[in-house]
């Protein structure tokens, strides 16, 4: 198996209506071999919202990984030189992560653990989960795009008639995206239909 033994990074940040769908994909990482460990933003740690509580989905994610949760930047330094990931994905990974993350802003365990990866030469996979892809935030995005050892998950309009300007990876590619990512390679294609998921 292509992840077995690799030690990959999983990223979460506010996007609250996407957990549901990122966290079976977490599973498929650990099912398929891959130690993983998960970083979440301020917003994930401490944020109710009508998809559920903080506490439910911190829970959920310490079953599916079985790894202690970093949940502060000084827990996600060692990530860096002591022990270096595999792979660090973020997903989802709102518009305003994207946007720090495209300008070396890092304010966030999750963002701090992406830098750490970058710097050891190793792919960092993002799955975006924006309203705002195709509008401001359209050039952070393909900032992102345009840097080395950085890859997506597919994505694609969710609602183009009621959200024009809003992207959301399809999650199901996730793990397809990690692998091809590790052998240095971009999972194709990029741009999807993603409301017809």
């Amino acid at each position: 198996m292509k992840l077995k033994g690799k030690h990959i990074g999983f990223g979460l940040t506010g996007s609250h209506c996407t957990y549901s769908a990122v966290i079976p994909e977490m599973k498929r990482l650990v099912d398929a071999g891959a130690k993983v460990t998960p970083f979440v933003s301020h917003t994930v740690k401490s944020t109710d919202t009508k998809f559920g509580d903080s506490e439910d989905w911190i829970k959920a994610i310490m079953e599916v990984t079985d790894e202690e949760i970093v949940d502060s930047i000084v827990k996600a330094e060692p990530f860096g030189p002591k022990t270096p990931l595999d792979c660090m994905v973020i997903a989802p990974l709102t518009g305003n992560s994207a946007s720090k993350f495209a300008n070396a802003l890092t304010d966030s365990p999750v963002l701090m653990a992406a830098k750490a990866t970058l710097r050891n030469l190793n792919p960092v996979v993002l799955g975006i989960s924006t309203n705002d892809a195709l509008g401001l935030n359209g050039m952070n995005i393909m900032k992102l795009m345009a840097t080395k050892n950085i890859y997506f998950i597919p994505y694609g309009q969710d609602d183009p008639f009621k959200k024009p300007n809003s992207l959301v990876a399809r999650m199901s590619s996730l793990q397809d995206t990690v692998e091809a990512a590790i052998e240095g390679r971009q999972f194709q294609p990029v741009l999807v239909e993603r409301y017809k998921d």
